[in-house]
């Protein structure tokens, strides 16, 4: 990692957008399974419709302040003095699992999160946010600079449930852990977005360049810089897949006019 140092300006307004798009691995066939599945088959299950998914007894936590990232190019200053200029940023944060696996947004799996959230607290949970600006950037002779944005961030933790029409894996029902992190409205938590210039020394190849382009300043691409905070809380660590009982689904069971509890349908 490459030191950095700058100013932090904090935005007033709200959040980022994010969109990310990310696939899940292929659901086993109900038929022949053998062993367990994995937590990414059974969220394929969930994202396809295969499963009958819900989200249950969602734990919202603190909000706190995600990474700085570089969210602009990157202004090389050749010259022998300062340098400001306007740079435009836009930076976009998405939501992510356990296993850091992206959360499709406007997909089977960020709406079923946002209807437990919203029964439970009365709020909606946003997977994605998006926002852009611009800012003046100075930078000294010989440095290289760029704005980088630190979002609000959030986690909820829950445990799923799916259940089959038929067995799965030689089970109707399988339940994990889950932690999902998504961006936070801006002031949750009285945790503000913030914005920063960053700069520090040329390498020794950018300099070369300097000299090679025999130009004042010269504007390159975003390098994905990023510097880590602190803020973040440690998630549980993710748990395999455990089955639950072998009836079937509700609608499919008929009670034991005996004892009341539920029996399978032959």
């Amino acid at each position: 990692m490459i030191g950095t140092r700058g100013t932090a300006a904090v935005l007033g307004t709200a959040g980022l957008v994010a969109a990310v798009v990310a696939g899940f691995p292929g659901s086993a066939s109900a038929a022949g399974e053998a062993g367990k599945p994995t937590r990414q088959q059974l969220m394929a299950d969930c994202a396809s419709g295969t499963g009958k998914c819900t989200f249950n007894d969602p734990v919202v936590q603190k909000s706190y302040l995600g990474d700085y990232r570089q969210v602009s190019d990157t202004l090389y200053n050749c010259s022998s003095s300062p340098v400001t200029q306007g740079m435009s940023w836009s930076d976009t944060v998405g939501s992510t699992d356990s296993l850091d696996v992206s959360v499709t947004v406007g997909g089977k799996i960020a709406g079923i999160v946002d209807a437990s959230v919203t029964a439970k607290y009365g709020h909606t949970w946003s997977t994605s946010h998006t926002e852009g600006g611009s800012l003046g950037t100075t930078v000294q002779p010989g440095e290289v600079g760029w704005i980088s944005r630190a979002q609000v961030m959030h986690q909820v933790s829950g445990m799923w449930q799916t259940h089959y029409d038929n067995p799965h894996w030689g089970h109707y029902y399988w339940y994990w852990g889950d932690t999902v992190t998504s961006p936070a409205p801006n002031g949750t938590d009285g945790v503000n977005n913030a914005v920063v210039v960053r700069s520090r020394p040329m390498t020794a190849d950018e300099q070369a360049s300097c000299k090679a382009g025999n130009a004042r300043v010269r504007v390159g691409p975003n390098l994905h810089q990023t510097d880590r905070t602190k803020g973040a809380p440690q998630a549980p660590a993710p748990e395999a897949p455990r089955p639950g009982d072998d009836l079937p689904p509700a609608q499919d069971r008929k009670e034991d006019g005996a004892t009341g509890r539920p029996t399978p349908t032959g």
